[in-house]
């Protein structure tokens, strides 16, 4: 089976976890039962041994159309060839909590097709590969379907149809006229469902009531601007991407697809990253969806009763607040298109990046004044992590891109330490929370004139990645979208435009798209290369945006590269970590920090548009 390009899937999910479909009806990622499990299907990683669940026509002359049923995460995957026109419905169950009686509450994945026009018939491969293809498995045919063992789960799969054997699986064959459904649902083994016959029925109701969730759903965003529908998918993917026993959100659902094809910068994405915190907060605040906010305050706060001993943060977590994400590499896997090595866990999550300190006293802060006020423990345990901040904050760490070439003083660590005292006292303030005030601000205004100095390259004409440095980082574009220096200061504007400049001419756009930092210029200890990092465009885009309310130039430009960005969506509006040299999606996907800047960046700039 042939590699299909990352951005040729698209998503479903029930909260727990994520499946990736390809166009070509291709279940090729799937974790099971929750994002960070083992992998049950991941030929997205190996062709050849990973597993997978395809339903095609047994035919190569067909054409295919994939969508998402308008404002919902139910997705149609279309056949077009001259006999006819078949499609299937692919979705998650959304499980009811508080039903513990009922014996089909079960995390089912649904597989509908259906024969639209003409007649047809398709294909089925079940195939599969437990715990990372590490486990041996068998498959043994029921009346209705067919049971998968293996040494760490048991799965049933309920079929329409009659179901053949093979050594990988089973498989079916099946024809359809107009009108006819075959359905399939994959769930864990239980000997109700495995006794009891499937209804089609069922899996109509099934399919009605995840369509209204969904719609309900998306009903409460408030934002009805210009990108109504692009904002619309971007928080239905945000809402798909969280873990709804502890309201945390995971960075991307997949793990070790390459940012470059045949390198080695390949991470596992199927965690939480504190720095993701104040985006998130910000991004489901402004768009209406407070109920989410909620929950994932919750787990912030969670981690902040965990302060280590001296009152330092992780920079990641596991969903359910896991603090050791050891790294191991799965040398039995090649790899997606041959980019090894194949990683999951992220040695990162013991790293020191002071930047996290940042962000989670903003997201807190942004909480505080559109969410609700927080308590006076919470802040008890705020002050001590933005005490450690006051005594650490001029040490050299690893920085937001998580390099591995040693420690440095990364502008962008800096200017969140500032963000981190600057949210403290403001917060301090609003609520009269007892806190050292003159210490705050005396080390606040020490962080300030640190940059100004160290972090100014008077050479380059911008501030650069590291003290001392003459290296563009595309980080630095978030310095006024946290109000740390007015969007049309002339270092800022000075900085925009050498970032604009494309990377023969020393800059970090390309069309629009912007890369992180120059690799050549940056020991950042990694191998191979790297495309343009989604998330920076948009940050680009924010940062025009508020440099534009003053220069009306610099606002049309946000707008031609923002709407020229929303042109790298795949066909169904997801968008991976990154693009590459020839527009292909590279890295994790999709990715979350990606989404939530692009929902960031249409809040702003059409309310800037608004005000012209």
């Amino acid at each position: 089976m042939a590699y299909q390009n990352i951005e040729d899937y698209g998503i479903i999910g029930d909260m727990n976890t994520i499946a990736l479909v390809s166009l070509s009806g291709s279940i090729d990622w799937f974790c099971y039962p929750h994002f960070d499990s083992p992998s049950l299907f991941c030929a997205l990683l190996d062709d050849e041994k990973g597993g997978h669940f395809k339903i095609t026509p047994e035919t190569d002359d067909f054409t295919n159309k994939q969508f998402y049923w308008p404002e919902t995460n139910v997705l149609i995957t279309r056949f077009l060839t001259p006999g006819g026109v078949g499609e299937i419905k692919d979705f998650m169950s959304l499980q009811n909590p508080h039903d513990k009686h009922n014996v089909h509450n079960h995390q089912r994945l649904y597989r509908i097709v259906r024969q639209v026009r003409g007649t047809l018939s398709f294909s089925m491969e079940c195939f599969p590969a437990f715990n990372f293809a590490r486990d041996t498995a068998s498959c043994e045919l029921t009346e209705h379907g067919a049971v998968f063992h293996s040494s760490s789960q048991n799965l049933y799969l309920s079929a329409g149809t009659r179901l053949e054997m093979h050594q990988r699986g089973c498989t079916a064959r099946f024809s359809l006229s107009e009108g006819e459904t075959v359905m399939f649902f994959l769930q864990q083994e239980c000997s109700a469902c495995i006794a009891a016959q499937p209804h089609l029925n069922e899996a109509d109701d099934e399919f009605h009531a995840t369509i209204s969730f969904w719609r309900n759903w998306i009903s409460q965003c408030s934002y009805t601007g210009r990108w109504r529908e692009m904002v619309h998918r971007s928080a239905l993917t945000l809402k798909l991407l969280t873990f709804e026993p502890t309201g945390a959100i995971v960075a991307a659902p997949t793990c070790s697809l390459p940012e470059m094809i045949g390198g080695g910068r390949n991470w596992d994405y199927r965690y939480t990253w504190l720095r993701d915190a104040a985006f998130t907060l910000y991004g489901l605040l402004r768009i209406g969806f407070t109920g989410e906010a909620d929950k994932f305050m919750g787990w912030l706060e969670a981690r902040c009763h965990e302060l280590n001993p001296d009152g330092s943060l992780q920079v990641m977590y596991g969903i359910r607040g896991e603090h050791v994400l050891e790294e191991q590499i799965l040398s039995h896997l090649k790899g997606y298109r041959n980019s090894s090595p194949v990683r999951v866990g992220n040695g990162a999550y013991n790293q020191l990046q002071l930047d996290v300190y940042g962000e989670l006293m903003d997201s807190i802060y942004l909480y505080n004044k559109y969410g609700s006020p927080i308590s006076y423990d919470l802040w008890k345990h705020l002050r001590k992590l933005v005490d450690w901040v006051c005594q650490n904050w001029n040490i050299p760490d690893e920085g937001v891109w998580e390099v591995r070439g040693g420690r440095k003083h990364f502008v962008y660590s800096k200017i969140m330490c500032w963000v981190a005292v600057d949210r403290g006292l403001r917060l301090a303030d609003k609520r009269s929370f007892p806190t050292d005030r003159a210490r705050w601000l005396k080390v606040r205004d020490e962080i300030y004139e640190e940059i100004m100095r160290s972090g100014w390259c008077e050479e380059r004409g911008a501030f650069v990645q590291h003290f001392g440095s003459t290296t563009l980082d595309a980080a630095t574009l978030i310095m006024p979208l946290v109000f740390f220096i007015s969007p049309t200061d002339p270092r800022m504007l000075s900085t925009l435009d050498a970032i604009l400049q494309p990377p023969l001419k020393g800059g970090l756009v390309s069309d629009g798209l912007v890369y992180r930092y120059n690799i050549d210029q940056s020991l950042d200890g990694l191998d191979g290369a790297e495309g343009t990092f989604n998330i920076c465009s948009f940050w680009l885009v924010e940062a025009l945006t508020r440099a534009g309310r003053v220069d009306r130039s610099r606002l049309e430009q946000a707008r031609l590269m923002f709407e020229q960005m929303l042109g790298y969506a795949n066909h169904v509006g997801l968008f991976a970590e990154e693009t590459g040299p020839s527009g292909k999606a590279l890295g994790n996907f999709p990715q979350a920090f990606t989404h939530l800047a692009l929902i960031s960046a249409a809040y702003n700039l059409d309310r800037a548009l608004d005000r012209k």
